[in-house]
């Protein structure tokens, strides 16, 4: 069992000047945070968007933003809300949401974001489980919610419903509210279960703030830097590592509601973005758009720039030293990338050759790890320091652990920290069973820790697969090798049981393949005489992986999807297990 718990600098050294005067806890609250923010950084931008007329940018600054949640916070408790009721807010990633969410805190009550990609039937069951006094829904959905006969009060996320739009709620009536303290509920995050019952993570306000602040030990954000919210932020890994982290700080947030490229490249453009997070699959696309451009140049030229790429990671390496935003300014202004100043990749590993790619062409670019339960950041890695291996570096105050451990040092992660969260909602058994008899939480995670505190993931413990020689399969660590393969859109690996065995497990890929593919070799997915062709075109690409691979990690089974697998907000495949 290896057990590590490393000292990093302390970013929070500033709150010293406001405890005991501003905040009295250990750590401020959602509301004192914010209440510090707006008194450091009165006029920095703080929301923005681009849904004025004809896509113009919209800004409210700090104190802008503030005067709409104390508004709307008045008409909360004015209309009924107590201290540690629950408000519920689903919708686009938006100004208006954020308002929700920081206002039920200034009334005193829990925020409850929810998924807006699931169905209506679904986020009834989240509503009937969490219980809260009002709705705040989008456009799209707001029809459906309003004529509903519930405890709860629906209201507006969108200015096409102006009666009950949350702008504009109002109210001259002073009522006395009771303001959550830090070991207070913040949120109720719901991350499985919707069609039984649900799961719902409490995360209370030292939760959030202790991860906000702590994360910052391992890379440093300024009240200069403009992040940009494009995955759906009810996800605790755009709600904490870019809401809260931006908030914390001054810092600005440019709200994005879709992946279609040419809106999120003028987002990017226009709002000067600096600090960029995303998923494996968002990173993978751009850096094939970003590679494919070089590429059309011709051999040469994609040599010289293969060359230099090398050179800048190097120099990076060896002398701390960024050379490639110099290097490659042409090209990274063409991906409208050029002002970024960090990216981060969460939700999922990446692979290693990505990792690699975004550092040589001269973004400082690096990986985190974490899941709701821990707010969600447990580790990150510095931006000079990084390991392109590592999922990250243990935060300050994050102690992690490896149990029962294989010959190769693999076991689960298991951690502690002021990040962790309270429990499931009303699930005290299932509270009890993700956490070991001395208090450490058990992540399901799979991988082991080096000796400075990096984290190397292997996969998710329910995902393994035991060959028949009993040697330990991590689907994620195939999965990865096929990133770079942008003919693949989507591949999942299982494990099967060959007819005529009954036990000891083969492994197995499921691939849908992209679209560029069937047009390169001129087939239709529909088609039945086209299948034998993109047989081969797949089983070509796994057999090139197959080389790199170790012998028990081979796929000896390829099935060809005829549609994608449903995937998560997040973009991860949503596996189905075997009992």
């Amino acid at each position: 069992m290896a057990s590590i718990n490393m000292k990093q600098t302390d970013p929070t050294a500033w709150l010293e000047e406001y405890r005991g005067k501003d905040f009295t806890g250990s750590w401020p609250t959602m509301k004192e945070m914010f209440d510090l923010t707006v008194k450091r950084y009165p006029n920095n931008n703080c929301f923005t968007d681009f849904d004025g007329p004809g896509g113009s940018r919209r800004t409210l600054n700090y104190t802008q933003a503030k005067e709409k949640i104390l508004q709307l916070a008045a008409w909360l408790a004015a209309n009924g809300v107590k201290y540690q009721d629950r408000v519920a807010v689903s919708g686009k990633n938006s100004p208006e949401w954020t308002v929700v969410y920081l206002a039920a805190f200034y009334a005193g009550a829990t925020i409850v974001p929810i998924d807006y990609g699931l169905h209506n039937e679904e986020t009834e069951n989240l509503l009937n489980t969490a219980e809260p006094k009002f709705f705040f829904v989008d456009a799209e959905k707001y029809d459906y919610f309003i004529q509903k006969k519930a405890k709860y009060q629906v209201y507006s996320l969108a200015p096409e419903h102006e009666d009950r739009y949350v702008y504009n709620l109002s109210t001259d009536k002073k009522t006395e509210v009771t303001y959550p303290k830090e070991d207070d509920i913040a949120a109720i995050l719901f991350t499985s279960g919707t069609t039984g019952t649900p799961k719902g993570v409490m995360l209370t306000h030292k939760n959030l703030v202790s991860d906000t602040y702590l994360a910052q030990t391992n890379m440093n954000i300024y009240s200069t830097d403009v992040f940009y919210a494009l995955l759906p932020i009810h996800h605790a890994y755009t709600m904490t590592a870019v809401f809260i982290e931006a908030i914390s700080v001054g810092a600005e947030i440019v709200f994005g509601k879709t992946m279609a490229v040419s809106r999120m490249m003028k987002e990017l453009r226009e709002g000067k973005i600096t600090m960029l997070l995303g998923v494996p699959l968002l990173f993978n696309k751009l850096l094939a758009g970003i590679m494919k451009g070089i590429k059309e140049k011709g051999a040469f030229v994609f040599g010289i720039i293969k060359f230099l790429m090398g050179l800048s990671y190097a120099i990076k390496k060896l002398t701390k030293c960024n050379p490639g935003k110099v290097l490659f300014k042409a090209v990274l202004q063409k991906a409208n990338i050029y002002t970024l100043r960090i990216a981060i990749c969460g939700g999922g590993p990446l692979a290693p050759s990505v990792f690699k790619a975004y550092n040589e062409l001269g973004i400082d670019f690096v990986q985190g790890y974490g899941l709701t339960e821990t707010s969600p950041i447990i580790a990150l890695n510095p931006v000079y320091a990084f390991k392109i291996q590592s999922v990250g570096k243990n935060l300050r105050d994050v102690e992690f652990k490896v149990i029962d451990a294989d010959e190769n040092g693999i076991g689960e992660l298991c951690v502690k920290g002021p990040m962790i969260m309270k429990g499931y909602y009303n699930m005290p058994e299932e509270t009890a069973a993700v956490f070991t008899p001395d208090g450490w939480f058990k992540t399901g995670d799979l991988g082991w820790i080096d000796n400075e505190g990096y984290v190397m993931l292997s996969g998710r413990a329910k995902n393994m697969i035991v060959t028949a020689g009993g040697k330990n399969v991590y689907p994620e660590e195939i999965e990865n090798a096929f990133q770079l393969y942008d003919e693949i859109e989507q591949i999942t690996i299982q494990g099967y049981i060959p007819e005529g065995q009954s036990a000891g497990e083969e492994i197995e890929a499921l691939v849908y393949p992209a679209d560029a593919m069937l047009t390169r070799i001129g087939a239709v997915r529909t088609k039945p005489e086209d299948s034998n062709k993109i047989f081969k075109e797949v089983t070509a690409i796994v057999d090139t992986v197959n080389k790199e691979l170790l012998p028990y990690q081979k796929i000896s089974k390829v099935t060809i999807l005829a549609a994608p697998l449903e995937m998560t907000t997040t973009k991860k495949v949503k596996r189905i297990y075997k009992k």
